[in-house]
């Protein structure tokens, strides 16, 4: 199986019943998670569990449909659209790219491009 296979497969199961083991195994000791929602990145096989368990709890229901994904050897690329319901029960749609890193099997880096406005996010800016 692909790494971006494996990938929507934990995707899916986080999606479907919160369940962020399967995908925090995939991630390596030293990996990095980020997107624009969030200050800091997170590392580690830990710090997926709570930036996956963070993305679940942002949602009441959640899909997230793949229009392109593109691989290699070394990274994978997923094009994507998400849709469901917030936590507080408003509908919401919202797409976006990720970039994930795997040069020896395991995540090394995710990085998640999207507007956070489009979940009503408001992001703190620089002075």
């Amino acid at each position: 199986m692909s790494k971006a296979s494996e990938f929507i497969e934990a995707l899916r199961r986080i999606e479907e019943s919160g369940d962020v083991e399967p995908m925090a195994r995939l991630f390596a000791p030293d990996a990095e998670l980020s997107n624009p929602a969030i200050t800091r990145p997170l590392h580690g096989q830990d710090g997926a569990r709570n930036f996956w368990r963070s993305y679940r709890h942002t949602f009441g229901e959640v899909q997230s449909d793949f229009r392109c994904v593109i691989e290699s050897d070394k990274a994978s690329l997923l094009e994507w659209k998400s849709h469901g319901t917030l936590a507080h029960g408003a509908v919401f749609s919202y797409e976006g790219v990720s970039v994930i890193e795997h040069p020896g099997g395991l995540i090394t880096r995710f990085k998640a491009y999207f507007d956070p406005r489009a979940l009503g996010l408001h992001l703190e800016h620089a002075a």
